[in-house]
C-alpha cells in the first residue's frame, strides 16, 4: 500500500516550481489558474520573490499548495501515473490537508487556491503581531512536551500545535508562554527549543478567530466526495465522508497537527511507501517516526521520471 502525503508551511522558497514550468504545460496551466482564481500574479512571486512576500502567510499557503498539485498533475497527466490507482490514502501536513484535498476530488483548484488565501489571512489577522510565537523544541517527545507546554503557560496559551516526530514537537501561544518554554526546555530533559520565525502562533486556541472565518468559508465552499481516503491531521484516522471533512478543517485551525499518529495509523493500516509531493520535509520526518518506512520524495522532473517508470 502507498500514501500520497503533502507539505506544509515552511517548504515554500524562491524558486519553487520554476523547472516545472519550464518544462511542462500542465504545470504551467496549473499555476495559471492559481493566478487567475486569487487575482494575483502569485506564480511570479513563487519564481522570482522577494521571499518576504513569499513567506508571506496569506502567498506561503496557496503556493506550496499549487506546487504540489502542479507536481501531481505532471505526475498524471504527464506520466499516466494515477493518483487514485498508485494511492490507498493520502494526508497532508496542516495547510496540505486541503492540498490532499484537492488532489482527491473534495476541492477543485480554484476553490483550494482561494480557501488557503483566506486561511492564510484569518490566521495572521487572529493574533496581533508580537503577541504570539511557536517554538519548535528538538529532543523532544509528546510527554516531555506536554510536561514542559503545562509548566510555561503560567496562565497563558502554550499548546502543542505539532507532533511530528519522536523528536521534534512544536508548541504556540502567547509569546511570553513560549519564551518561557525555550528557558524551561533542560529542566525537562529537551535538548533545545528554537524560536520559529512565523508572523502567528498557528494550532493552537488563539486560532479561533480563523477558525470561525474558516467555518464560514467551508458553508460557502463545501468539500465534496473524496475519491481516497483521507488520514485527518486532528484525529489521525482515515476519514471518507465530505461531511465531517468540514469540521475537521475548522477544528484543526486551533487543534493539534498529529502528523507522527497519523503515519503511524497508515502503517498500521498496511501502507508500505509514502510519496511526498512537492516537498523534501516530510520524508526524513516519516523516517525518524519509522524506520522500516519507505519513503520518496517529488520535486524535479527527474524525481517524477524516476517514479513514475519506478511503479510503471
Amino acid at each position: 500500500m502507498r500514501a500520497f502525503v503533502f507539505p506544509g508551511q515552511g517548504s515554500q522558497k524562491v524558486g519553487m516550481s520554476s523547472e516545472l514550468a519550464d518544462a511542462s504545460a500542465v504545470a504551467r496551466e496549473v499555476f495559471e489558474e492559481v493566478d487567475d482564481a486569487l487575482g494575483q500574479k502569485l506564480f511570479a512571486i513563487m519564481r522570482d520573490g522577494p521571499e518576504d512576500q513569499l513567506t508571506l502567510t496569506e502567498n506561503a499557503q496557496p503556493a506550496i499548495m499549487a506546487n504540489a498539485i502542479a507536481t501531481l498533475r505532471v505526475l498524471e497527466r504527464d506520466f499516466g501515473v494515477a493518483l487514485a490507482d498508485k494511492a490507498s490514502c493520502v494526508a497532508g501536513h496542516s495547510l496540505g490537508e486541503y492540498t490532499a484535498l484537492c488532489a482527491v476530488g473534495a476541492f477543485s483548484l480554484a476553490d483550494t487556491a482561494r480557501l488557503l488565501k483566506l486561511r492564510g489571512q484569518s490566521m495572521q489577522a487572529a493574533v496581533p503581531v508580537g503577541e504570539g510565537a511557536m517554538a519548535a523544541l528538538l529532543g523532544a517527545d509528546i510527554e516531555k512536551a506536554t510536561a514542559l507546554a503545562d509548566a510555561a503557560a503560567q496562565g497563558e496559551i502554550c499548546d502543542i500545535a505539532n507532533d511530528n516526530d519522536p523528536t521534534q514537537v512544536v508548541i504556540s501561544g502567547h509569546r511570553a508562554a513560549i519564551e518561557r518554554a525555550i528557558e524551561l526546555v533542560k529542566d525537562h530533559g529537551i535538548k533545545r527549543g528554537i524560536l520559529l520565525p512565523v508572523s502567528a502562533p498557528f494550532h493552537c486556541s488563539l486560532m479561533q478567530p480563523a477558525a470561525d472565518a474558516m467555518e464560514a468559508a467551508l458553508v460557502d465552499t463545501p468539500p465534496g466526495t473524496l475519491k481516497t481516503p483521507l488520514y485527518a491531521n486532528v484525529t489521525a484516522s482515515p476519514v471518507i465522508g465530505s461531511g465531517e471533512i468540514a469540521r475537521l478543517l475548522v477544528a484543526q485551525v486551533t487543534g493539534r497537527v498529529r502528523w507522527r499518529e497519523s503515519v503511524l495509523a497508515m502503517r498500521a493500516d498496511g501502507v508500505e511507501q509514502f510519496v511526498e509531493l512537492g516537498g523534501k520535509v516530510l520524508g526524513p520526518m516519516i523516517g525518524r517516526i519509522d524506520k522500516e518506512a519507505a519513503t520518496v520524495s517529488l520535486v524535479t522532473m527527474e524525481d517524477i521520471e524516476n517514479f513514475a517508470k519506478e511503479i510503471g
